[in-house]
């Protein structure tokens, strides 16, 4: 797996976050991707999803004027998740996951816009992820684990088995 090198060198590594570093924990991300069974864009987009900071971890290592900067690193594709992830309210999206069609609302522009549920596979792959890898480094109760499985139960028919078993298995213990 490739390293972060546009995220490493805006400081990744010298970021705290629940399990070490902001660097680590998107490695581990991407990694948990990989098991997962997500193709290699899904991965990429793992490895990159806090460049512009996201709802839950605010610091953004790129501003969205430097768009450039990461589309030259990862490409189109991948950089329109990476924003797309980076840009979800999650107190105003999270409750309309199960929609078919999500009311996505946009943190950075306070806009909502409609997105079919099927366009959301990479948004739900990293979602899935990145909670799980937050979980498995912070001491959550029982009852934040059941508030958070509901909250991304919605998305599973959108995953892989992997991620589905995942999933389960992370938020049950």
């Amino acid at each position: 797996m490739d390293e972060p090198r546009l995220l490493l060198a805006r400081g990744a590594d010298t970021l705290d976050h629940p399990g070490g570093t902001l660097g680590a924990h998107l490695r581990r991300v991407a990694a948990r991707l990989c098991d997962h069974g997500a193709d290699e864009t899904t991965t990429l987009v793992g490895l990159y999803h806090a460049a512009y900071g996201t709802d839950g971890f605010p610091v953004s290592l790129l501003s969205l004027d430097e768009r450039d900067q990461l589309i030259a690193e990862i490409g189109v594709a991948a950089e329109s998740e990476v924003l797309l992830y980076a840009s979800c309210d999650r107190d105003a999206t999270y409750p309309r996951l199960g929609d078919p069609v999500v009311t996505f609302v946009d943190r950075f522009t306070a806009t909502a816009e409609g997105v079919p549920r099927d366009r959301l596979g990479t948004f739900a792959a990293v979602t899935v992820a990145n909670e799980l890898d937050v979980v498995d480094h912070l001491d959550m109760d029982r009852d934040r684990r059941a508030r958070l499985r509901t909250l991304l139960t919605p998305l599973a028919d959108l995953l892989t088995p992997a991620a589905r078993a995942d999933l389960d298995r992370t938020l049950t213990a």
